[in-house]
């Protein structure tokens, strides 16, 4: 018994040992770790905005590499889609690989978008669901099913009287209207938003290249936000380092600095808005679009090239795009060239 009884002592004061080690090397507001299966997964956030951080949680299937993860989105089916550009050396050219709820990779597909997969966001059009992706390589909007046939394809909107060729075009994200018009943002071409109908068809050139109100340095990600009773289309201006919003039709209407670094995208769950923040953090703002929480702030980051044991646990580099997922856990996808998709497991 008493043997027992000094192994039991033994075990917690090793525990204890262990974990307030764990804690000196992640020592930061609001990340504490825990044990779980012998390992340790940094616990981020606090009060209703606490997440179990579980980095790699979706690994590429053998024989494929990730390269920059770039895009993620969710069907109804609760099938998860990251996009990626392909790393170099990987066997498969695969840019698209698709998940199963529980983490499990179901196939992949998207060889024509290697080296250019960016964005990846999924709408609904009379009960089927379709995915338009933004390649910043051959510099093309895709529409496609879920399953990677192409529907259609667009280059640069000469028709907007912005661009003599598609040199000066490359687009990042889409977003989508409740009326079935869509806009896609030129993030890293000349920085102007456009918006379609659900043809596809030219409608008009939302802002201009710039920094006062109403104009836009690499509009890199849009949302149509819902949030209220007029829904508005918000723009993560990361360029200028700054939330902006304009009405449906194009009209400038407020700006958003206060905790903002470089915004690089949106998905709203409710009254809460996601923010993934290529400047080493995912924040959540509230209805009033305050930070209510600062994920993994792992501000200055000097990581993205370095090896994958080199990363922080806890710690974000470059988070490129984030999605709630159906049950309220959180993805994260980084721009990284080896990748990194971390699961937000809600606590």
């Amino acid at each position: 018994m008493m043997q027992e009884r000094r192994s039991a002592t033994s075990r917690r004061t090793l525990l204890k040992s262990v974990a307030a080690g764990a804690a000196g090397l992640l020592a930061a507001p609001y990340v504490r770790a825990t044990v779980k299966s012998g390992l340790f997964n940094p616990i981020l956030g606090e009060g209703e905005h606490t997440y179990e951080a579980i980095h790699d949680w979706l690994a590429p299937p053998p024989g494929l590499k990730w390269g920059d993860t770039h895009g993620l989105c969710q069907d109804k089916a609760g099938r998860i889609y990251v996009a990626h550009t392909v790393h170099p050396t990987s066997d498969s050219p695969d840019a698209v690989v698709v998940y199963d709820p529980e983490g499990k990779c179901i196939t992949s597909w998207g060889a024509a978008f290697r080296n250019g997969a960016h964005g990846l966001d999924l709408r609904e059009e009379d009960g089927d669901e379709f995915i338009y992706h933004c390649d910043i390589n051959r510099r093309l909007i895709v529409k496609t099913s879920l399953d990677g046939e192409v529907l259609w394809e667009k280059s640069v909107p000469l028709e907007s009287h912005k661009y003599e060729s598609a040199n000066q075009w490359r687009p990042t994200n889409v977003a989508f209207a409740p009326n079935g018009d869509f806009y896609v943002g030129d993030g890293y071409g000349s920085s102007y938003i456009h918006q379609y109908n659900i043809k596809g068809e030219y409608l008009r050139t939302i802002g201009s290249p710039g920094n006062e109100g109403g104009q836009l340095s690499c509009p890199h990600g849009l949302w149509v936000d819902s949030r209220s009773a007029t829904p508005r289309l918000l723009v993560a201006d990361r360029g200028n380092r700054r939330l902006q919003y304009f009405s449906l039709d194009g009209q400038p209407q407020e700006i958003i600095t206060q905790g903002i670094r470089q915004p690089c995208h949106f998905k709203t769950r409710g009254q809460l808005l996601l923010v993934p923040d290529l400047d080493s953090v995912v924040m959540i703002l509230d209805g009033a679009n305050k930070v209510i929480a600062q994920l993994g702030d792992g501000f200055p980051s000097s990581l993205r090239g370095a090896l994958r044991e080199q990363f922080i646990p806890g710690k974000f580099i470059h988070p490129h795009d984030a999605i709630w997922l159906a049950n309220g856990d959180i993805l994260v996808a980084e721009w990284v060239p080896i990748g990194r998709i971390t699961l937000l497991r809600k606590m």
